[in-house]
């Protein structure tokens, strides 16, 4: 799709596809492990990672989403997916990836695709970690909510951003 250098790291841009589920399954927990970690409790955190252990959902990401990766020398550096051509539904970059403008790259081809899509929003269902991310992107907080993960209660936010074509 594109690429851009970082660090002396080429960064390439490619769609998701099934093989790269063990792959992105991995960064997820790792990521909500040690990212958000300043965020959550541990049993905050332990509920988010076991929805890696729902094997379905994450077959419908990659069959029914518009699924971004970032790649570094062939590892996965980050992942982005739109749901419904208007709906980040997951957003994570790898622990040691952290503040290199990866998730502002993988938005960046996301927010296009929905304005290609003639969407006039998108919206996201966003953790207290990636909030500073979304504001800086753009995005205003809709709603503060308290969502329940395996019973136990989580703060997230609401947030949508309005697109100009």
């Amino acid at each position: 799709m594109n690429n851009t250098t970082s660090n002396n790291h080429s960064i390439t841009i490619r769609k998701g596809t099934t093989k790269d589920l063990p792959d992105m399954l991995q960064l997820f927990t790792a990521a909500i492990d040690e990212v958000c970690k300043k965020d959550y409790d541990l049993q905050q955190l332990e509920a988010w990672k076991s929805g890696a252990e729902n094997e379905e959902r994450w077959m419908s990401v990659i069959r029914d989403q518009y699924v971004l990766l970032a790649v570094i020398e062939n590892k996965i550096a980050g992942f982005c997916s739109l749901d419904q051509g208007n709906y980040i539904d997951l957003l994570f970059v790898h622990k040691d990836h952290q503040h290199k403008g990866i998730a502002f790259l993988l938005y960046h081809q996301i927010e296009k695709e929905a304005l290609q899509n003639h969407q006039k929003e998108i919206t996201a269902d966003v953790s207290k970690t990636a909030r500073p991310f979304f504001e800086k992107a753009g995005f205003q907080i809709t709603q503060e909510q308290t969502v329940s993960v395996q019973g136990i209660a989580m703060t997230n936010y609401k947030m949508v951003k309005h697109l100009t074509f």
